[in-house]
């Protein structure tokens, strides 16, 4: 006797799901968002702001975009996800439905939900896809992890004291201890 198969979502699912869900796609399996903490909005907000500001202030080519923005890592339809934030500097990848392929920049910021999701599933889908640098930011530790992929450098850790550059900016500097979070 076989064992069930179990069904795979597609993007469609997605798209189908009532008005107001918040969800992603990993490999065809669907992921409910729990809704965003105050905590976690000051945090992206921060964030956003620094990283669009540095882009802007220098005419950059990138462009970022906080959630809720698709990402389609994939040319198939089992996989959309909504990081908090991304930063695209290709701007081929860019459409009216959101990035089609890998962002350079990601920023995920742990859900007291389903913290595995960020430390494990995207943590390798984000990697497998070509992410040249990833952060993963944990309020209740108060801790970032950044990935830098493209230099094969993985898992520094950093705390909400600290400063951090990024990796695919030369003079981007954040500093953790200036945000009242």
């Amino acid at each position: 006797m076989s064992l069930p198969k179990e069904k795979l979502y597609t993007i469609e699912d997605i798209y189908n799901l009532p008005e107001g869900t918040r969800a992603e796609l990993i490999d065809g399996q669907i992921y409910y968002m729990a809704p965003p903490t105050r905590q976690h909005q000051q945090i992206l907000s921060a964030l956003h702001a620094a990283i669009y500001n540095y882009i802007s202030e220098r005419n950059g080519p990138c462009e970022v975009y906080p959630a809720p923005f698709a990402v389609f890592l994939d040319e198939d339809d089992t996989n959309y996800l909504e990081p908090d934030i991304s930063v695209i500097c290709d701007s081929s990848k860019l459409d009216d439905k959101g990035c089609n392929g890998a962002p350079d920049w990601i920023i995920e910021i742990v859900s007291p939900s389903n913290p595995m999701n960020d430390y494990v599933v995207k943590l390798y889908k984000y990697q497998a896809a070509g992410v040249r640098e990833y952060w993963i930011v944990d309020p209740r530790n108060q801790i970032i992890t950044v990935y830098n992929f493209e230099n094969q450098i993985l898992a520094q850790r950093f705390t909400f004291a600290d400063t951090i550059k990024p990796c695919i900016y030369d003079n981007l500097i954040i500093d953790f201890s200036k945000f009242n979070f």
